[in-house]
Parts: structure tokens; C-alpha cells; sequence
């Protein structure tokens, strides 16, 4: 058998490869000279660029929906006093977490109703609901009106939670992919249980349960009918709907009576029980309504709230702990009957040593306009002390003045009844009182009669010395006046208590009670004023027993 040539080997191998390279280039040339392979593969990179392209738009960065598996919302601190009894919490979002089960079948169906009647049919998105939005964000494009959303209750979890509220196109579609990944890792149940403890409804609550609360003064499972209607429509915006003014009163009974017939159509409620609710008023409360006096333990319930965040971080950015978001409980040695009789004590003594010296001047000034109620309100200046209320100057005569106060309501301070002197001109109160001045009064009869807070203050601790809790704190005469915390806050003079730490340093040198000490002239220079006794005389020398009970204070010992 003949061997091949050196020579001739490498030449027919390059060859070969040559001709078969040169043979699948011909065949995709072939190939693409057809128009339907052409065009498939143009279609095929256009769609491969646009995948890329929503990925790096849209998809790229998005939070793990994962996470909301073990997404907690801020909940309040709540302080216990020492009876266990709570009585103060700590809260910029007023919330009350409950788990699915705890909400009503017709308190859910509500808000089916009103947000997302196909809800347990779609996957996250309702493509007929999000087709109309898109159809109104066109019809409304450029006129600077707001589309409606077309959002589905899982997309408004995922904006809320996950991505904000930025009003853009681009937002829109991050929120319909999350919503998507949510339904592959939640259950139904599950997403509506983050919805319904973190939705936004007005008067600073977050949740149904808190929005229960703040506008009828019940539990969700105390809800009637019509007044589960009124919650359902406020996640489009509770300021519509706000029953404090007319024009938000009849939005809300419109929208109310709405939502209860999207409920018959459903066929959650019949016609009778529709037309019963309709027919009743919206009956909200007034005023958002707490089971803690907000009064209680100012001072001290303050100096709760600095410790724990020294402890604890303030936000939920600073730990699981947080002040604000942790839902923390904490138990205090706070004791209301001595905290009163404390408050009480100190006020007694202030307005004891004051009485007499006049007028010290307005507590505050805020601007007089149209809204001087909200200003007042606003202000937060408030007196927790007898019958006496912060009132705001409206306008003043000769001879009387015209006062409001932070619930709107107003009345009468006749000049008669303001003629302490002011400490600053001598003259009457009345005359130095200006409008927007905030002053303190008290009703005398028809009327109201001005008062004075104390220009001293001062503080006061009650503490159990056999476990050195503190059982009460004052710091001022009203801590909505003053947050300035004396009792805790001010640096004092040490005066006579350091006089232990002084003998019992000279027992310590080998002093007794007996020893003589010398109250000879002290001869240091330190400057003009100071090279002498404080008293300019002298006593004769005497036992130190003598000087510990006269507590004499020369400078010379």
C-alpha cells in the first residue's frame, strides 16, 4: 500500500475544505434568493430585537414578585402603661393587619365590584379593561386630563407595593409584567389580603380596617351594607370623595349608589337590598376617631419615642424593629393617675408663682385668612389644662374682640375680660392683642375670659426609688406649647447637690465631723471680681459638723 506524498496532503485537504464551505454557502444562498425564507428570517430578527428590546425597556430591574411572600406593612408602635393597658402609639400610617378570612364575603365583593369584577378569572391583567384604557390615554392624549387606569387589583398591588405611582405609559407595562409573575407565585386570597391592608383610603388610613375605623367608628365585620359601598369606591381617590363638603358628599352618594348596583349586576346583592342601602345617608363620623387620648403622658410618652428610636432606627429602612413601621409593643412604667396628679402639681406650682405679673403675650401667631380653621388646626397648639382653650384672634374693637377656634367654631372675648396687665408694655392685655395672635381663654358665661401660661417653667420626675422606674414625667406646663422637655432636656446647675460628693471625698481624706476648718481669706486671682469671698466675710472657725448643718455656701470651702 503506497503512502502519500508529503507534498500532496496538505494541498487536497484545503481543497476539500474549500469546496465544502464553499457548498453550504451556495445552499443558504440558495435559500435566501426564496421570498418566504426571506421574510421569515426578517420577522424572526425583528421579533428576537424586539424580546431584547422590552427586556432592557421594561423587564430589566424589576423587583422579585417573590418578595411579597414575606412583605410585612408598617404597623404601629403601641406603648402599655403599667397595668398593661395600652395607651399612646407611634404611627405615620394608622393600619390594622387582618388575614383574608377575617374580611367579610359582601366587604370583598364590594370591592370586586368597584375595582375588578373578573378578578379570580384573569391572570393578573384584564385585557378588555386594559384595551378600553388604552383607547382613553389616545382619546386624551395632550389635553392634560388624566386616563382612567383600566388597572386590575393585582396591578394596583404591584404599583403600590413594587413600583410607585408614576403616571407614564412605561410604568403601566412594568406593572402589568409584575402582575403576571405575582399570579404565578400568590394565590388569589393572598393578593387580596396585601390589597386590602395597604390601599390608601383617606384620613391617614391605610387599610380597610383603619379606613373602617376613621370613617364609621367600626370593625370591618360590623360593616352594613351601604357603608362597605362608600369604602369600595375610595381607592380611586378618597379626596373626591370626602364627606366634610357638599360637593364630596353628593360625588360620594353618586358613586355609593354606583357601586351597589355593579354589585346586583353581578349578582352578589338583589335589587331590594340595593335600593335599602341606597336610600340610607353616607353616615360617617365626623372626626377620625382613637382609642388612645392623644393627650395622655406627653412629655413622657416623647421621651418614649426618642429612646426607642435611639434603640430601634425611626424607619423601616433602619430595621425590622422600626419605630414607625416595626409594630413594635412596648410596656412602660408609664402610670396615668400619677402622671395626672404630676401634670397637675407642677401647673399648680407655675401659676402659683406667676400669678400676679402680668400677661406674658400671645403663645403663637398664624396667618388670618379664609382658612383660619385649618391654620389652628394644623398648628397642633393646644392646652390640656381646666376648662382652657387655644384661641385665635379674628378681628378686635375697642371694646371686644372676636375669637375662633380649631373645630370652627367661634365666639366673644369682651375687653373687660383681658385687662391683666402685659408684662412687655404695662398696659391692658387687650389693647397689645392682635388678629392671628393665639392666646388661651376660658368660657366665663356667654363669654370667654383670657388666660396666661406661666412665662416660668420647669419639670418634675416621679420615680419608684426601690426599682428606679419612672412613673411619671413632666417637662413643661403643656407639651403641645412646649416640646422643650425640661425634666430630661435642660442642663441645670448642680447648687447644693454636690455638697454629698464633697464630704464624703474629705470623710474619704481622713476629715471627721469634728475637724476644724479655717474660713480664712482665699487669696486666688481670677480676674476682676473673683479674688475674694462670695459674702465678703468670714466666719470664725468652726466644727465641720457646723458647716454641714448651716450649709453655708462661701466660696472659700
Amino acid at each position: 500500500m503506497e503512502e502519500a506524498s508529503p507534498d500532496t496532503a496538505p494541498s487536497s485537504f484545503a481543497y476539500r475544505l474549500r469546496r465544502d464551505a464553499s457548498g453550504v454557502t451556495d445552499v443558504l444562498r440558495s435559500l435566501w434568493q426564496r421570498r418566504l425564507v426571506r421574510w421569515g428570517a426578517i420577522v424572526l430578527g425583528a421579533f428576537l430585537t424586539a424580546c431584547l428590546l422590552f427586556w432592557l425597556i421594561f423587564a430589566r430591574g424589576l423587583p422579585d414578585a417573590a418578595t411579597l411572600l414575606e412583605y410585612e406593612p408598617p404597623l404601629p408602635t403601641i406603648v402599655r402603661d403599667i397595668n398593661g393597658q395600652p395607651v399612646h402609639s407611634y404611627a405615620r400610617e394608622r393600619r390594622v393587619q387582618l388575614q383574608y378570612s377575617d374580611y367579610p364575603p359582601l366587604l370583598i365583593r364590594a370591592y370586586l365590584a368597584a375595582e375588578d369584577k373578573t378578578f379570580f378569572e384573569h391572570h393578573g391583567v384584564d385585557i378588555p379593561g386594559f384595551a378600553g384604557a388604552v383607547v382613553d390615554y389616545a382619546s386624551k392624549l395632550g389635553s392634560g386630563q388624566r386616563a382612567r387606569g383600566g388597572s386590575t387589583i393585582t396591578q394596583q398591588v404591584a404599583k403600590n407595593l413594587l413600583i410607585g405611582d408614576e403616571y407614564s405609559p412605561t410604568r403601566k407595562v412594568k406593572e402589568m409584567i409584575l402582575a403576571y409573575r405575582m399570579e404565578n407565585v400568590l394565590s388569589k386570597q393572598q393578593i387580596l389580603e396585601l390589597y386590602f391592608n395597604q390601599i390608601f383610603l383617606g384620613r391617614n388610613a391605610y387599610g380597610v380596617q383603619a379606613a373602617a375605623r376613621a370613617y364609621f367608628n367600626k370593625d370591618v365585620a360590623d360593616l352594613a351594607l351601604h357603608e362597605m359601598a362608600y369604602l369600595s369606591i375610595l381607592p380611586k381617590g378618597p379626596a373626591n370623595y370626602r364627606p366634610e363638603s357638599e360637593s364630596g358628599m353628593a360625588r360620594a352618594l353618586d358613586r355609593r349608589n354606583w357601586a351597589l348596583g355593579e354589585m346586583v349586576k353581578s349578582g352578589w346583592i338583589t335589587p331590594a337590598q340595593r335600593d335599602a342601602a341606597a336610600a340610607l345617608p353616607l353616615g360617617t363620623v365626623a372626626t377620625h376617631s382613637s382609642s388612645f387620648d392623644a393627650r395622655a403622658g406627653g412629655y413622657y410618652m416623647e421621651e418614649v419615642r426618642r429612646r426607642l428610636i435611639g434603640l430601634f432606627g425611626e424607619k423601616a429602612e433602619d430595621g425590622p424593629n422600626s419605630v414607625y413601621a416595626g409594630g413594635l409593643w412596648v410596656r412602660s412604667p408609664y402610670d396615668p393617675v400619677v402622671q395626672d396628679s404630676t401634670a397637675s402639681a407642677l401647673r399648680n406650682g407655675l401659676l402659683r408663682f406667676d400669678a400676679g405679673r402680668g400677661w406674658s403675650g400671645p403663645v403663637a401667631k398664624i396667618k388670618i385668612d379664609n382658612g383660619w380653621e385649618r391654620e389652628l388646626a394644623a398648628s397642633y397648639i393646644d392646652v390640656d389644662y381646666a376648662e382652657w382653650r387655644v384661641a385665635v384672634i379674628i378681628s378686635r374693637t375697642s371694646s371686644e374682640a372676636q375669637i375662633g377656634f380649631a373645630d370652627g367654631s367661634t365666639g366673644t372675648l369682651p375687653a373687660a375680660q383681658a385687662q391683666m396687665a402685659y408684662r412687655k408694655s404695662g398696659g391692658p392685655a387687650f389693647s397689645a392683642m392682635k388678629p392671628g395672635d393665639l392666646i388661651v381663654v376660658a368660657r366665663n358665661g356667654a363669654n370667654w375670659a383670657l388666660r396666661n401660661i406661666p412665662e416660668v417653667s420647669g419639670g418634675m420626675v416621679v420615680e419608684e426609688v426601690h426599682s428606679g422606674r419612672i412613673r411619671a414625667m413632666q417637662g413643661g406646663f403643656d407639651a403641645r406649647l412646649s416640646s422643650y422637655n425640661r425634666a430630661t432636656q435642660a442642663m441645670r446647675q448642680p447648687g447644693s447637690t454636690i455638697k454629698p460628693f464633697v464630704y464624703a471625698a474629705a470623710l474619704d481624706s481622713g476629715m471627721t465631723p469634728a475637724s476644724i476648718i479655717v474660713d480664712g481669706p482665699l487669696c486666688v486671682y481670677q480676674g476682676a471680681g473673683w479674688g475674694k469671698n462670695a459674702s465678703a466675710t468670714f466666719r470664725a472657725a468652726a466644727p465641720g459638723r457646723r458647716r454641714c448643718a448651716g450649709a453655708w455656701s462661701n466660696r472659700a470651702t
